[in-house]
Formats: C-alpha cells, sequence, structure tokens
C-alpha cells in the first residue's frame, strides 16, 4: 500500500530552546523577540517547523518544564504580544510552530495545585497524585527522574504528593476526567484562538499510571524504578485516542510524542498510520545507549556502531508501513551530536558533523535539528558544580558526590562532560563578538569558549560550511520523494565503521555510505559507478574527491540511481 502522503512527513523541523538562542533585551536571557529577529536567518537554512522549548509562564524550577500558567507567557521570553508577532512573522514566512506541551505534570506554584494542596475535599485535590504514608514513610520505593525520591510529603494534609521529576512539578491525575477536560481545552485555545501549527508533548508516555503504585525494583541502592508503572501506562493510548477526537483531529496540526521507554509494539500505537493518536513518536533507545555507565544514568562512554547501527534499523524496518520515525541525533536533554557521535576536533569536527547529518536525513521519518547542530556546535567543558545549571545534575551531584560519595567529584564532572544536558544549553553561538552575540549583558549559561572559532556569522561567509551543507540536505529532502517516502533497506550490517543503507522508490534507489572513524575504510558499495555512471548522480558528499573503493575519514556519500 502506498505511504499516504502529508506535509509533516515532507518537513524538517528545527528545534529553539528559547532561553539560549538570542536575547533581544540585554538581561542574559533569550526571548521571543530575539527568535523573531532570527526567522530570516531559519529560512534561509531552509527548514520547515519550530518546535519551542516551553515559553509558558513559569517559575523556572526546571527550565521552563515546570508550567504554572499554559495560557500566558514566562516574563523572562516577553508577552502575549511579543509571540503573537513572532507567530504571524513566522508564518510569513511560510514557517510553521509547534509549541511545547508539558501536561504529565504542572508547577507546584500553578492554581491548580496551590488549591489542591488546601485540604482533601478540595475540588482540586483530585487533580493531582495524593497518597497516605506507608509505615510512616513514603506510599512506595520510587526514586524521581531527577533523582531523590518521587514522593514529596506535605505538612497541611499529612499526604505524599507524586512528582516523577522535581518536587516542583506535581504530577497531574489524568484518571480525574476534568484533568482532561481542562487539559483539551487549553489545546484547543492554542490551536484554534492562537494558531499554532502543532504539539511536541513532554513525557506524554507518563500521563497513565499504574493505579496499584507497586514498589519498584532498586537500581541504584536507594530507590525503586518507577518506568515499569508509569511509562506506556494501562489507559496511555485511551487517553490520547481521547485527546485526538477533543483536539487534534480538529486542526491541521504536527504532533510528536516523547515517549520514555517505548517499545516498537507500543510505538506503532502511539504513531499508527489510522492517524488516531499522534503523528510519531520520540523513541530514545538510541539516545540511551552510552557505554558503561558509571552510577544511574551517568557515563563518560560511547556505544559502538554496531550497537548504534541495530537500534535505528530495528526502528526504521519495524515501523515500515505501520507507523511513521523521527529522526534526531540531539536536543535540548542530549549531549552536541558532534561530541557525542562524531569528531569534535578541529581537524575533524566539521567532516563529522556533515557525515552525522548525511546518515540522518536520508532517513525514513521527519528529522529534527536542535540549535547549532547546523553550525557544529560542541559539549562545554565544566570545571566546577558552579558552571551547571541543569536541575538534573545539580541532584545528581548532591546524590552521588555529596549525599553517598559514589563517585568523585572529577568522575561526575567528567560525566556532565560527555552527557550533561547544560551541554546543549550553552548559548546559541551567532558571530565572535563577546557573549558570542547571544546577549549584551551577561548569560544565563556561560558560552562555549569556542565560539570564536565557531559561529553562525563565519559558517554564512564560509561555502563549504555544515551550514550550507544542511541547507542542501534539506533541498534535497524537498526535491526527492525517495529520500522521504522510500523503503529502507540495511547494507553492511556487520562492518565496525560503515554505516550504509539503501532506499527505494518508484523505481529509483538512493545508495547512502557514511564512515564513522578517523580512517579510510574499503567500501565497495560506489564502485560500479565510476565506471557506469548513466543513470546515476552523486546527491551529496562531505568530500570533493573520492578514493575508489573506499570512504576517507568520516566521509560521506550518496548516489541516486534511476
Amino acid at each position: 500500500m502506498a505511504e499516504k502522503k502529508t506535509w509533516w512527513k515532507e518537513a524538517v523541523v528545527y528545534q529553539i530552546y528559547p532561553r539560549s538562542f538570542s536575547d533581544s533585551n540585554g538581561d542574559g536571557i533569550g526571548d521571543l523577540k530575539g527568535i523573531t529577529a532570527h526567522l530570516p536567518y531559519l529560512k534561509k537554512l531552509g527548514v520547515d517547523v519550530i518546535w519551542l522549548s516551553p515559553i509558558y509562564r513559569s517559575p523556572n524550577d526546571d527550565n521552563g518544564y515546570d508550567i504554572s500558567d499554559y495560557r500566558n507567557i514566562m516574563t523572562d521570553f516577553g508577552t502575549m504580544e511579543d509571540f503573537d508577532e513572532m507567530l504571524s512573522t513566522a508564518h510569513s514566512l511560510g514557517l510553521r510552530i509547534v509549541m511545547d506541551l508539558v501536561v504529565n505534570h504542572t508547577s507546584d506554584e500553578h492554581p491548580w495545585f496551590v488549591e489542591s494542596r488546601k485540604s482533601k475535599d478540595n475540588p482540586y485535590r483530585d487533580f493531582y497524585i495524593w497518597k497516605d504514608p506507608k509505615g510512616g514513610k513514603e506510599p512506595n520505593n520510587w526514586g524521581s527522574c531527577f533523582s531523590g525520591s518521587a514522593w514529596q510529603f506535605d505538612e497541611a494534609t499529612g499526604q505524599y504528593y507524586l512528582h516523577c521529576f522535581s518536587k516542583k512539578q506535581p504530577d497531574l491525575n489524568w484518571e480525574n476526567p476534568k484533568v482532561r477536560d481542562e487539559v483539551f481545552d487549553m489545546m484547543n485555545w492554542w490551536c484554534g484562538e492562537k494558531g499554532i501549527d502543532g504539539f511536541r508533548m513532554d513525557v506524554i508516555s507518563m500521563i497513565s499510571k499504574v493505579q496499584s503504585f507497586p514498589d519498584g525494583k532498586v537500581t541504584d541502592g536507594l530507590y525503586g524504578d518507577l518506568s515499569p508503572y508509569v511509562c506506556n501506562g494501562p489507559r496511555v493510548h485511551e487517553y490520547l485516542k481521547e485527546m485526538n477526537r477533543r483536539v487534534l483531529s480538529q486542526h491541521d496540526i504536527m504532533t510528536v510524542g516523547e515517549a520514555a521507554g517505548v517499545t516498537i509494539d507500543e510505538a506503532k500505537k502511539y504513531a499508527s498510520s489510522s492517524g488516531d493518536e499522534l503523528n510519531m513518536v520520540f523513541e530514545f533507545e538510541h539516545v540511551d545507549l552510552k557505554g558503561k555507565p558509571i552510577v544511574g544514568k551517568w557515563s563518560t562512554g560511547r556505544c559502538s556502531l554496531k550497537e548504534l547501527r541495530a537500534v535505528l534499523n530495528k526502528w526504521q524496518l519495524e515501523l515500515e508501513g505501520s507507523a511513521w520515525n523521527s529522526l534526531f541525533w540531539d536536543n535540548h536533554d542530549q549531549p552536541r551530536a558532534v561530541s557525542r557521535f562524531g569528531n569534535d576536533s578541529p581537524q575533524y569536527r566539521v567532516v563529522s558533523a556533515k557525515m552525522l547529518a548525511t546518515c540522518l536525513h536520508m532517513m525514513k521519518g521527519t528529522p529534527y535539528i536542535y540549535q547549532g547542530e547546523e553550525i557544529g556546535m560542541t559539549n562545554m567543558h565544566f570545571s566546577s558544580l558552579k558552571d551547571c545549571r541543569d536541575i538534573e545534575e545539580i541532584n545528581a551531584w548532591k546524590q552521588y558526590v555529596e549525599d553517598t560519595n559514589i563517585v568523585s567529584p572529577e568522575t561526575m564532572l567528567s560525566c556532565f562532560d560527555a552527557y550533561g544536558r547544560d551541554n546543549a544549553r550553552t548559548p546559541m553561538q551567532w558571530d565572535d563578538s563577546e557573549n558570542a552575540g547571544f546577549t549584551t549583558g551577561t548569560p544565563w549559561l556561560a558560552v562555549n569558549p569556542n565560539y570564536r572559532e565557531i559561529n553562525c556569522r563565519a559558517a554564512l561567509a564560509d561555502p563549504d560550511s555544515i551550514f550550507y551543507y544542511y541547507q542542501k540536505l534539506i533541498r534535497l529532502r524537498h526535491e526527492n520523494p525517495v529520500i522521504v517516502y522510500g523503503v529502507f533497506e540495511p547494507l553492511l550490517e556487520d562492518s565496525d565503521s560503515i554505516y550504509a543503507y539503501r532506499r527505494h522508490l518508484d523505481g529509483r534507489t538512493v545508495t547512502v555510505a557514511c564512515n564513522w572513524t578517523d580512517q579510510t575504510q574499503p567500501c565497495s558499495l560506489f564502485d560500479a559507478f565510476g565506471k557506469n555512471p548513466v543513470g546515476a548522480q552523486e546527491l551529496i558528499s562531505n568530500y570533493s574527491s573520492h578514493k575508489a573503493g573506499a570512504l576517507q575519514p568520516y566521509e560521506a556519500r550518496v548516489l541516486l540511481e534511476e
């Protein structure tokens, strides 16, 4: 059966982390006016959709993922008038805006929770998950995703509330239909009244909990794993089908769900081609590969190409014809792609960044570019905890360094260098002026010192830059249906060094081969092309000349045959 064609399958998405993108007023914090000013830059890059990390009113305990007012704008970022101007400007440029939707939890400063904690008989009490103590302690042994217990005791009523993340992020009780009514009404307001173009749904796979709330398996010697009881829970698909009926199907929008712990079978339900839940989900199996863990999620290693390829190929092959993939190397919660999967040394940063882009953008699914990825921004070095701003890093330090001495300070900082979320959140590097042109004030998080070499102004001035390579990849996707809709065929699956595959559609074949190492590797996939180029063309490569029967360090080649 032919793949159903839709605009969001053919789109390329660019994620903006507003706090770190561009500061228009010198307070050191990125804002909406800063985004508006740089929309022509994104138009030049060629992307179709902009996904904004949360910009709603928030006390900012978790950088905006703790929302206190879903229908207002965080003061740091500006006003609703600033948002309206940004949206209007984006639409005038042919760019769509997708908002982050955070409805697994709210801020503890949201009016619903302020009311909820007043008394056990408050009308908003059941908007959240409250439980009595068990044996004088927490209702169960669940650990928060941000370290420590997932339960917070509230003196006023003598009960605990559940927070899968920060204690200032109490989980909503989706079992309560009034919660769903409020959420769906708010979503319809953003789509209908404001005119946005879709939602990226934060931890949406966690909205349904196993109602017996059993203890979890203790994995770090301290707390039980809550994920089997909160990820892909018993009613999650029921809730999303209801959301689709009442909101999503009423608007021409794009939806992508962040689905922690999702399996292939679950993804086929979330992103079914039947279209009764979401358009696609983010799976994290490939970015959960980190080499040998040191403690909890933290590591300093990296996975092998064979491990990574096995995961990505599995998702390509097993979703074929039944659900749609989302493609990404990094985001606001992940380290920088070129530092993690490529080689960020001066010798290989540019060529390996282009290789990674090629490998991902030629796959089947909707590609996502994280801000700065298109110029090859790298991870940051953290010399002390004072350099860090992320609550996950701060809590991990307290749990593993200060409270238990499980790891040394030096080891923990090395883990932050490799996998800390602040790596993705250092300010966007616009030019080589002070603070990389991000702000005229003091940036909320230090700028990576390499901004004098790695910045947008330099990239735009260099016709061979990573920026223009991404621009070409996006254009190729727009021009070639085989790149969007072609069936995926893996190649060289036993190779330790080359990631290769083909895409097939309507008699056209695209062959992709990428060398993931800093050594020349034998590869015969393109040998016949040199001898008989009739009906074949090289679509893109990060090298201007090639070696017969081999791929040079981090070389990527894409061949189209008709």
